[in-house]
């Protein structure tokens, strides 16, 4: 007869002798059942199925799978409370390939009480027809664990894949699921038309492409918090001519209500800190020393390059193409997350000013200024700095309207240019007050295209910020052209021109206005993108930058572009654990799941068909790896940082389980599932801070990216493209079997959802 490993050599039964003081609070039940036969068939599966909390059904097809453990032994194993009412079961073998009926063991039904087995173990006799009968010995276990015992565990078992144990208890694999029927080979197709599969978005700013980017910025506060500026019906009480007509502004009435100081922009400022110096890669105050060095980065093809100068003191960034470099073009980067110590050390030992930091951008009318601004605002956002983008643009037609003609910005026109600085200063008095209200990183999006108007935004920012100059240069003609297009169409300075061309050759008009007066960055910090749009090269020049948020910020904009290419990102297929209501581990895929992994490579196919150059990436678990395996062509890509948010000691119980026997672990994440963090695991603050390098690198992919990964990551990347705040990032939709595509491009970040199947 088969042996019951539920007995300790000495015949007694295993939990019997440690029963009083294993009856501690958060104590699991571990059962592991064990089947074992030398000549066992292999087109017969061992099957479990009883009452709850096994299985909960003596139906035949939804037996619980045991899982092959050697050529001769098959085993399941699971976690039940300890108080749970008695385990009724039986084993079954169930055929492989075929629809004919199951086996069942014969004999009663085997009973497990309180982790102990009712009656004598016995071996599972399996009766076939013409008398033919197969045995199997059954070793049936059964330990009292605590959840660290059992977290432990299924940490060992994850990191070693082999059979081990810890503090003496044996490896657990939870990772048995329910059969489910599975249609003939046709339920892995797709229909030829993709907008089938389309369903709605969640309305978020995720589609805000299809909005002017300067309308999402900040609503200017010096103006709406005093009446005078705007009219009951929110016109603006400040009128102006027509284009076709004479400029008129309504200085008086303006001036006489300013409470905001413009300082004079004749004035040259320097800063008494910083030492005038014309050389580029200056990185701080009082630093001109001979062991200052550049830097080098090599990120691949057409990446940029920060590339040392003959000086010591200054460096360029060449951003060249090298064909030399096409092998490590889709090299996965080193995974190091941003540095926090870094920025507390900066907010601790730096000047009172540098703990808050202004973008001020600089450049003509075209040049991808506000796109810039916003995609920064997003990321410094997502990272968690309190960030504000504030455009001048938006205060300006607040304050003036926005049916202003070409001559407004004219460089000889005195009252436009002091109504365009007034309106500046209103907006950096607004930046520098939600600053000293706690606020740490300030956007000022406006063309700030002349030295005085530099001069000016310094002389505010003096002891209250540090400022730092992001000049964007493009000298591509076809890019310029683009832009110009896209702002007609886009921008509320022209809703109200229903001739497209006049409203082309009157922006084209106010552009040759700043073009005259406009004056390149040579002052204070700055960082310049010159050519960088397109993504294929292009030059990034530095100056007087120090410290961590400052060097992060650079970072990103040397990895950014504007080349259009969709990002598909999409949850593995549904696992076994999915259908037991457990967090983490890492099991293989459900029936479904694997429906779902060959209809998404059909997808990918016939979206990307025509992309060569995409690629797939996964996390380390395989029920990531699973899911990407049907799809052929394009290279695959495994990211530890892609990883589903460590669960600690909860690895491998259901929230009911946490809720029961943890209930003070349950609550604080209930209370706070952002910034809780489970006990020797993460929080969702710590998978933002380990999938920075992921979104770097989505941002200098220039091909198609599909990312099969993890629920909690998934919300931490999209809640990136949509500019979703921190606070909801543990609360947004990611369904199983749905794909999310993401549109990045020049006209900012449009979202498209396909529901495979449900």
């Amino acid at each position: 007869m088969g042996t019951g490993a539920s007995k300790n050599p000495d015949g007694s039964h295993g939990s019997e002798e440690r029963e009083d003081n294993m009856d501690f609070a958060g104590g699991q039940l571990y059962v592991s059942l064990k089947m074992e036969n030398y000549k066992c068939n292999d087109d017969l599966i061992p099957h479990v199925y009883g009452s709850v909390p096994l299985v909960g059904s003596w139906d035949s097809s939804k037996a619980l799978s045991m899982e092959r453990e050697s050529s001769s032994m098959w085993e399941l194993s699971f976690v039940v409370p300890p108080d749970h009412e008695t385990l009724d079961f039986k084993f079954l073998l169930k055929p492989k390939y075929c629809n004919t009926p199951c086996i069942v063991e014969e004999g009663p039904n085997r009973l497990l009480a309180g982790g102990t087995l009712q009656g004598d173990a016995r071996e599972a006799l399996f009766r076939f027809s013409g008398d033919e009968v197969l045995e199997y010995r059954v070793f049936i276990k059964a330990d009292r664990l605590s959840p660290f015992d059992l977290a432990a565990s299924w940490r060992a078992y994850q990191e070693h894949l082999q059979p081990s144990t810890v503090r003496g208890i044996p490896d657990i694999c939870i990772n048995a699921a329910q059969e489910t029927s599975v249609e003939n080979g046709s339920a892995a197709s797709l229909e030829l038309d993709l907008e089938h599969y389309v369903v709605p978005a969640p309305v978020s700013s995720t589609n805000s492409g299809l909005v002017y980017a300067a309308n999402m910025t900040e609503s200017p506060r010096s103006l709406t918090r005093s009446g005078i500026f705007s009219n009951s019906d929110g016109s603006s009480s400040v009128s102006h001519s027509s284009r076709a007509g004479s400029v008129s502004v309504d200085q008086p009435a303006i001036r006489k209500e300013m409470e905001v100081s413009v300082p004079d922009p004749s004035q040259v400022y320097c800063s008494p800190d910083v030492i005038e110096s014309k050389s580029v890669g200056t990185f701080s105050p009082l630093q001109k020393q001979e062991g200052q060095r550049g830097f080098f980065v090599d990120r691949g093809v057409g990446s940029r390059r920060i590339v040392k100068s003959s000086s010591q003191t200054t460096f360029t960034m060449d951003l060249k193409l090298d064909s030399e470099d096409s092998e490590t073009k889709n090299a996965v980067p080193a995974a190091s997350g941003a540095t926090a110590a870094g920025a507390v050390a900066d907010q601790m030992l730096g000047p009172k000013e540098d703990k808050h930091l202004a973008i001020a951008l600089v450049g003509l009318p075209a040049r991808g200024k506000t796109f810039t601004a916003a995609k920064l605002t997003r990321y410094l956002r997502w990272l968690g700095h309190d960030t504000k983008h504030f455009n001048v643009g938006k205060y300006r037609r607040l304050k003036h309207g926005a049916n202003l003609p070409a001559d407004f910005f004219r460089a000889d026109n005195a009252e436009g240019i002091e109504a365009r600085n007034e309106v500046a200063a209103l907006a950096m008095d607004d930046m520098i007050c939600w600053m000293q209200e706690g606020g740490e990183v300030g956007i000022f999006d406006a063309t700030n295209s002349t030295k005085a108007r530099r001069n000016m935004l310094m002389k505010m920012a003096e002891g209250k910020c540090k400022i730092i100059f992001l000049e964007t240069i493009c000298n591509d003609e076809r890019i310029i052209e683009r832009n110009i297009r896209l702002k007609i169409q886009q921008s509320p300075d022209y809703a109200e021109e229903p001739d497209f061309e006049a409203g082309l050759e009157d922006f084209k008009a106010r552009l040759a206005n700043y073009e005259k007066v406009y004056e390149p960055v040579e002052e204070g910090s700055y960082i310049k993108m010159i050519d960088m749009a397109s993504g294929h090269g292009g030059q990034i020049e530095v100056n007087n930058i120090s410290g961590y948020l400052p060097g992060r910020i650079v970072f990103f904009l040397v990895n950014t572009h504007l080349t259009p290419r969709p990002i598909l990102l999409t949850r593995h297929g549904e696992s076994r654990d999915n259908v037991r209501g457990r967090i983490g581990g890492d099991t293989v895929l459900s029936e479904a799941g694997e429906i779902y992994a060959k209809k998404l490579a059909n997808f990918v196919e016939k979206r990307l068909k025509s992309e060569k150059t995409a690629s797939i990436w996964t996390s380390t678990l395989q029920r990531t790896i699973l899911t990407a395996s049907p799809i052929a062509g394009f290279p695959k890509i495994q990211w530890r940082a892609l990883e589903e948010i460590n669960a600690g000691v909860c690895d491998g119980m259901t929230y009911e389980e946490i809720k029961k026997n943890m209930p003070e672990e349950y609550e604080s994440r209930k209370k706070d599932k952002l910034r809780y963090r489970y006990p020797r695991g993460e929080s969702y603050l710590d998978v933002i801070q380990r999938l920075e390098p992921v979104i770097i690198e989505l941002e200098r992919q220039r091909a198609p990216v599909v990312v099969i990964a993890h629920q909690a990551v998934l919300r931490a990347l999209y809640a990136y493209f949509a500019d979703r705040p921190l606070k909801e990032i543990p609360y947004i939709e990611v369904p199983l079997h749905t794909i999310i595509e993401i549109q990045m491009g020049v006209a900012g970040v449009q979202e498209k959802r396909y529901k495979l199947m449900d």
